[in-house]
């Protein structure tokens, strides 16, 4: 079973990534491994606001 990675970018956009590949460019490990599934809730609980940090720093709708 291939376990998956939550990873981020600098505009803290999150997504899956599987375990065994080499992370793309301007990508990083959040820290969180797991199943698909997990990965997905932990991106479900942790990812509150879906604007990219861009736009909430200026101040664009919710």
């Amino acid at each position: 079973m291939i376990d998956y990675l939550v990873v981020t970018n600098a505009e803290d956009q999150h997504s899956v990534w599987p375990g065994d590949r080499e992370l793309p460019a301007g990508w990083m490990h959040e820290g969180f491994t797991g199943t698909k599934e997990e990965c997905l809730a932990h991106i479900e609980e942790v990812w509150r606001d879906m604007r990219p940090r861009s736009a909430r720093l200026a101040g664009g709708p919710a």
